[in-house]
């Protein structure tokens, strides 16, 4: 299992990784889309709204399953990959790379200092 050292991490499965001191890129870890099964759909209409953390802001489709996205920190959802629409199963090839989901403006960088580090993250899942 792949748990990258330089993202946070929550204990629903989402991965937060910082592009610059307010804007970050989340999807869900490769644990988490193991889990899943092979993702056939991703739906998220939250672009461009202000969340608080914990909030759902999409949700993930496999073969079997529907299931919740969670957003890690409190912030506005800038962006939402759009090559999702076309490819969802990149979620399960690439999930920290091209299988990311959204990139927000964090509300409180500091925010994210209160999510699991890997270390943490693999303790969780082991």
């Amino acid at each position: 299992m792949n748990i990258p050292q330089d993202i946070k991490y929550t204990k629903e499965h989402e991965w937060i990784k910082m592009i610059d001191d307010k804007h970050a890129y989340i999807g869900i870890t490769d644990f988490a889309q193991s889990e899943l099964g092979d993702i056939v759909f991703v739906d998220i209409s939250t672009e461009g709204q202000t969340l608080e953390a914990d909030t759902v802001f999409g949700t993930v489709e496999a073969v079997k399953t529907v299931s919740d996205l969670y957003l890690p920190v409190a912030g506005t959802i800038e962006e939402v990959n759009p090559a999702l629409n076309k490819q969802p199963e990149l979620v399960n090839s690439d999930p920290y790379g091209e299988g990311w989901m959204v990139r927000i403006k964090l509300s409180d960088p500091g925010d994210i200092n209160n999510l699991l580090n890997a270390e943490a993250y693999e303790m969780l899942v082991a």
